[in-house]
């Protein structure tokens, strides 16, 4: 199939399944398309054991691997979608809980990447620098899921904030970790870094100062600069192009310089969404790209959900790697427990940070596209079949159980305490 017969199938799938979450099943909108699009697959797989024949199941399969969803979502998608949700958080709000952000997205990308990886690697056998790939690959929450959610669940702000701030900026730390993970476990990838200790430390160093405060400078430059050409415009049309070519362009730059390109759209998105938003764009202007900035979210998400749904063809199902993923939803987690309760414990406990904190954000940190995108851009071998299923679960678990609850979870054990009356 052509580039555009897969895009107006996707297109056309997304609009279909959509419609019929919105009439029958009546689920938030993209937690309902991967749901239809589960079952779809599912129903086609069944009907599969019952008439071989058909090859239906051969003929799907053929078709979702043929679409690259890795590159798909790694490559396209996830600029815009990192962009879009990142205008949409103000620098003020995530200024007074930055302290929370930094540490979630650093320390507790780490803690989670190392209780994930020991704890798998003591489950299936796997060699540890391998489960710990697997641990960064699951550790971020996937900011596209998180958005979706908070858009349902109603949440106080400042806990809003955190959790998007957080899921904005521990996506790219965990792209990044796992870049270096997969350059010390694969050294092929890594160019030929698999000798030596202390030149495995030093190579994954300066891979993530690279990756990361490189990301972020660009960013920011890139940013500001598109920033001072819109304070000359006043042509909303104009200006919605220019944030299109910054989240496109950008991202396409990051990526030949070899920095992070979700960091990278995440500055530029911040820089936009806050201080172009009051300095640079006229009150006609800010409607318009709020508006097309929001659409492309929606239909993105919709499309990309649907795609998650369609990457069951792509699991084995085998029994032990079934088994496997089970025990990894629990180890997720318990690993995202850790996550972040310890940065709250450090920074004062949860008092310091309203009431339900860390049940709200444990539960609430869903993973997404971005685990599967990745765990599909391993190099074959061995073990890649079972952080695949794995990661798989992990993730339709998180969105489906996670994401249909945590607005329910906020509401139980994230009210304010009433002030006594009299």
């Amino acid at each position: 199939m052509t580039f555009l017969q897969i895009t107006s199938l996707l297109i056309v799938l997304a609009g279909a399944f959509g419609a019929v979450n919105y009439l029958f099943l009546k689920l938030p909108s993209a937690i309902g398309i991967l749901v239809v699009s589960l079952l779809a697959s599912v129903s086609v797989l069944v009907l599969d054991l019952f008439a071989p024949q058909l090859g239906m199941a051969d003929t799907a399969r053929r078709v979702v691997l043929g679409i690259d969803f890795s590159d798909a979502l790694l490559e396209g998608m996830l600029g815009l979608l990192l962009f879009a949700g990142a205008l949409h958080v103000k620098l003020a709000d995530l200024r007074a809980q930055w302290k929370i952000v930094v540490l979630m997205a650093t320390l507790g990308v780490g803690l989670s990447t190392a209780i994930v990886g020991v704890g798998f690697s003591w489950l299936t056998g796997m060699p540890l620098i391998v489960a710990l790939v697997f641990g960064a690959l699951i550790s971020p929450t996937d900011p596209v899921a998180v958005m979706g959610v908070l858009r349902e669940a109603s949440l106080r702000k400042s806990l809003e904030t955190k959790i998007a701030g957080e899921s904005l900026f521990n996506d790219g730390v965990g792209y990044v970790v796992y870049l270096v993970l997969v350059a010390m476990a694969f050294p092929a990838i890594g160019g030929g870094h698999g000798a030596g200790h202390q030149s495995q430390i030093e190579f994954a160093t300066t891979l993530f100062v690279q990756e990361a405060v490189g990301g972020a400078v660009l960013g920011i430059v890139l940013g500001w600069l598109v920033f001072r050409v819109m304070r000359l415009i006043d042509d909303y049309s104009l200006e919605v192009l220019l944030t299109l070519g910054l989240a496109f362009g950008g991202y396409e730059l990051a990526v030949a310089l070899h920095v992070s390109a979700p960091i990278m759209a995440v500055c530029a998105g911040l820089l936009i969404g806050d201080i172009g938003a009051k300095h640079g764009m006229s009150e006609e202007t800010r409607r318009y790209v709020d508006a097309f900035w929001k659409l492309i979210d929606e239909i993105l998400n919709a499309v990309l959900f649907l795609l998650i749904g369609f990457e069951v063809f792509a699991v084995a199902f085998d029994t032990s790697y079934l088994t496997a993923g089970v025990l990894a939803i629990a180890l997720a987690l318990v690993a995202r427990l850790a996550a972040v309760a310890i940065p709250i414990l450090l920074l004062g406990g949860p008092r310091q940070f309203g009431p339900g904190v860390i049940p709200i954000m444990t539960w609430g940190g869903l993973k997404g596209g971005i685990s599967v995108a990745l765990a599909l851009s391993l190099p074959d071998g061995d073990w890649k079949p079972l952080i695949l299923t794995a990661t798989y679960l992990v993730v339709v678990f998180s969105i489906i159980v996670q994401g249909l609850t945590v607005a329910k979870l906020a509401a139980k054990v994230g009210r304010e305490p009433e002030l006594p009356t009299g």
